[in-house]
Parts: C-alpha cells; structure tokens; sequence
C-alpha cells in the first residue's frame, strides 16, 4: 500500500476572503481550477442532500505543482451554528506553519484579520531542539499554529 498527504479542508462562510488571508499570511498560492460541486456525485460523498460547494485548493509553501494542498470551500446549505473550536476539542484541532519569524507572522496574521488564541511560548523539547510558537485564528475562528525550532 502507498499513501501520499493530498489535502486538508477549510469549510469557510466567504471562501474567497479565507484564500486571500492564506495567501496573505502564508504564501499559498492558488492551484486552479475554481472548483463549483454540485450534484449526485457531492450529496453521496458528503451526505448532504442538494449540497453545493464552491472554493479553491492552495498550494502550501514549499510545495510544487500537484503538491499538498488546503482546500477551501463554501457550501451553499445552511451550516449548523458554530463558535471557535477549543484547541482540546476532538477531531481535527489545528493546522500549523513552520515560520523564520513568529511574532512578524503573528503580526501579519493580525493585519489580515487573525487574531491571537493563546500566548507566545518557547520551550525546550528533549530530542526535537527550542520550540517558539503562538497558537493564532484565521478570521473565521480556525485555529493556526505558528512556530519555529532551532
């Protein structure tokens, strides 16, 4: 058995507005097409009868063509009510970015609508070196982790 990482998946009110904040922040770059998903094929694979999604997959920094991806879509259904997610909450908590400089991404993230979730650390981790990082939200409540090892 192979197995390669393709994708993790951002479901966004505006979509467009959560793409610009990645490619802002981060770098990413948009890997077209647009995507626009409706029909059969989506209401079997989502289990969402009528589900439409529309969105974009961004290249991650570092990545070449074909490369990893984060995918971010709108659906057209109402979603159920939500508030940010705790960073203990079960599932699929974070998404984290390996940075040269933490607290000027961390600025930058501000500026494009982020905002701060926890606090500026550092530590040592026995094995791994010094960690520096800060646990940040997109500006729809997803939780970022920004960090540096030396």
């Amino acid at each position: 058995m192979t197995a390669a990482f393709a994708h993790v998946n951002i479901v966004a009110r505006d979509w467009r507005a959560i793409a610009d904040f990645y490619v802002a922040v981060f770098g990413c770059e948009p890997d077209p097409p647009e995507r626009d998903h409706s029909g059969a094929f989506l209401e079997r694979l989502t289990g969402i009868a009528g589900a439409r999604a529309r969105g974009l997959h961004l290249r991650l920094p570092g990545q070449a063509a074909g490369g990893s991806t984060i995918e971010i879509f709108t659906y057209e259904q109402d979603e159920r009510p939500a508030t940010p997610p705790p960073a203990n909450r079960r599932g699929f908590a974070h998404i984290a970015f390996r940075v040269d400089d933490v607290p000027a991404t961390l600025e930058r993230l501000l500026a494009a609508g982020g905002s701060v979730a926890g606090e500026l650390v550092e530590t040592d981790v026995p094995g791994a070196g010094h960690l520096e990082a800060v646990y940040a939200r997109d500006p729809e409540g997803n939780i970022v982790e920004l960090q540096r090892w030396s």
